[in-house]
Formats: C-alpha cells, structure tokens, sequence
C-alpha cells in the first residue's frame, strides 16, 4: 500500500469514530457532518482510509470522504477480525480497533469504495425501516401470546393487538415488494443467478443481492 503516503483505520461507533494512522496515530472526532470534516482537514489528498462495513454507521463517513476525493476502502468485519486473530491480538478497544483495521489496510490490496447510487441508498433506508418493523411485529407477536397464556384475554387488548400485527405485516410486505422492484430495476442479472440456485427463492435472492451491494 506504499501508493498512498499515510494509511488510517477508522472504527465507528453511534456517537464517535477513532481513527488510527500509520504514522500520526490515534484521535477521535464525533460521528457528525462537523467531525467528518474535523478528519477530512487532516488528511492529505493521497491518504487511505479503511473502515469495516459497519451496517449504517461507516456510510455516511464513507460517502463524505469519497465526495471530497479522498481514497475509502469499506472491508468486511471477518476479514479483519480473522487478520486480528492471527496476530492474536487479546486487547480489544475502539483504539486497537483502528490499529488493526489500520494494519490490515497496510497488509493487504482492499477494494476502493464506490459512492451509492440513488437506488442503493434508497435499499439501504428500506432495510432500516425494515428492521424496525420485522422487531415491532415480534414485540407484538410475544405480546399476542402472552394475553393468550393469559387464558382470558381482554377482547379490546387482543382485538388491538391483532390489528397492530395485520398493520405490520401490510407494512413488511410492502418494503420486501419495494426491495424486489429496486433489485429487478438495477439488478436483474445477478438476481437471475441467485434463484437458480436450489433452495433460493426469490425473496431470499434479492436480500442477498440488496446487502452485497449496499453493505459490502
């Protein structure tokens, strides 16, 4: 990686990032719009940042610095989680963290990070909305059963609950039928070679698709 003239590991949290650099060390910044540019004033234009594929919380600091030319590579957490456990790193912080995601974008060629188009950040919002509304219908599923053990359930309780439950599932079927038609739009080929795989439906597919793309 001696193309770039300083190599950073970031390892993001909710509210900060700590960032380790080849040759400056550790520092933090808040994971907001002010920090990313707090971070972005001490890169030089042929720096390396590496961060891992964190769900929602490498985004945002990915396509900040990749808008403002800076080089981003977004790793997958098992490939530097096994680089760590073959350096056998036992002391396990946000500070080592970086180091090592540092380390590992030192030893080894990561893939530069490419911006989301509109379609992806639109997958990536539906995957969070579909998040929360998969864990509310489970909420309201044990809440179901429990008035069921009960064995006198009130009928207002019960009767709301499944209405709340008829709502959810209207809710998560029109997300998926939304996630099926952004993956046919933008991605039908690879969506034509995952079903014809035995066992893959095509619902399954086009998750599989929709976080490969956007996550990884």
């Amino acid at each position: 990686m001696d193309k770039y003239k300083e190599t950073f590991g970031v390892d993001i949290s909710k509210d900060v990032f700590d960032v380790y650099g080849s040759e400056c060390g550790h520092s933090q910044f808040k994971n907001d719009e002010q920090g990313f540019k707090l971070f972005a004033k001490t890169l030089a234009s042929d720096s390396l940042v590496v961060m891992e594929a964190t769900g929602y919380y490498h985004y945002r600091l990915a396509q900040f610095l990749y808008k403002n030319g800076i080089a981003v590579s977004v790793v997958n957490p098992l490939s530097v989680k096994r680089f760590i456990q073959m350096k056998l790193s036992k002391v396990k912080t946000d500070k080592s963290d970086a180091k090592a995601i540092c380390n590992y974008g030192l030893s080894n060629e990561v893939p530069l990070y490419n911006a989301l188009t509109d379609v992806q950040v639109e997958c990536l919002q539906l995957f969070r909305l579909l998040d929360s509304y998969l864990k509310k219908r489970t909420a309201t599923k044990n809440k179901l059963h429990g008035e069921e053990v009960l064995g006198i359930p009130s009928k207002y309780v019960y009767g709301s609950l499944k209405r709340d439950l008829k709502h959810l599932n209207k809710e998560v079927k029109g997300i998926e039928d939304r996630l099926l038609e952004l993956v046919k739009q933008d991605q039908q080929p690879q969506l034509t070679l995952l079903t014809s795989i035995p066992g893959i439906g095509i619902k399954k597919a086009s998750f599989l698709v929709v976080i490969t793309d956007v996550f990884y």
